[in-house]
């Protein structure tokens, strides 16, 4: 595992924060950065991406919803999402993140 129970629990708890307080669903969440591509130090960060859904009504607005979520930067966490009709758009243009996300190794 890239890292302990402890953190993985921590980063967990702040997802379901992000869900409760953006009110969402978090449909893919992986850790994208050198802990995931076996480059990690030890004052690494962990770079948490997701991939989320709003309600149904939030699509159907006049005016644009903001399509990610950058919820925490710190020396601890780097955690940000997109939202799923972004992450369409920039997977129909051949995005390189998108599948560097989708190789990640580590699923949170």
């Amino acid at each position: 595992m890239f890292v302990s129970e402890e953190i993985v629990s921590r980063i967990k708890q702040k997802l379901d924060e992000i869900e409760e307080k953006e009110n969402i669903r978090i449909i893919h969440c992986i850790e994208s950065g050198s802990r995931a591509w076996g480059f990690a130090s030890p004052d690494s960060d962990y770079d948490v991406r997701f991939i989320y859904v709003r309600i149904p009504k939030d699509y159907l607005k006049l005016e644009k919803t903001r399509d990610v979520i950058e919820w925490e930067l710190n020396d601890v966490y780097d955690i940000n999402g997109w939202d799923i009709r972004k992450t369409l758009g920039l997977l129909h243009k051949s995005n390189p993140t998108l599948f560097e996300w989708n190789g990640s190794p580590y699923r949170i």
